[in-house]
């Protein structure tokens, strides 16, 4: 992982699932899968306002909001047929939600591949979750004018 440093939502989570044995692994990503946040309802049923991610094999949308404060939202949407996607972007949305411009910014861009689960998932679904988070950091750097 580079030398920035990761912010500390994200470090739980990356160090949660570190902490566990590499079978068990998994199955914190399913239950990541079980808890991604519902999109606000002005994005609902509104597949255009939001990003597909086109890494994923599956349909994943997202949309990043950064408030006047600068804290940024992280919303996606990921069928509950593609677990795995969907616990990905669980990730990342819980992970960056509440987070300053810049700390969203500085996350290593090889975030995906620290949670320990390169030997779980495939290498195309850890790029999945590479795309989620690299537009995600352009859609901030975009609507924060950085």
């Amino acid at each position: 992982m580079s030398d920035t440093a990761l912010p500390q939502s994200l470090a739980d989570i990356r160090d949660e699932f570190l902490e566990l044995p590499e079978p068990d692994r998994l199955q914190l990503l399913l239950e990541f899968s079980h808890e991604l946040p519902a999109v606000p309802p002005h994005y609902e049923g509104h597949p255009e306002l939001c990003e597909r991610v086109v890494e994923c094999q599956s349909p994943v949308y997202i949309i990043v909001d950064v408030d006047a404060d600068g804290r940024v939202a992280m919303h996606a949407t990921a069928p509950r047929e593609a677990p795995t996607t969907r616990g990905f972007a669980s990730i990342l949305a819980q992970g960056i939600t509440g987070l300053s411009v810049d700390e969203v910014l500085g996350i290593p861009n090889d975030f995906p591949q620290t949670l320990g689960l390169t030997r779980a998932v495939s290498p195309l679904r850890l790029g999945g979750m590479t795309g989620m988070l690299m537009r995600a950091k352009r859609q901030v750097r975009a609507k924060a004018a950085v």
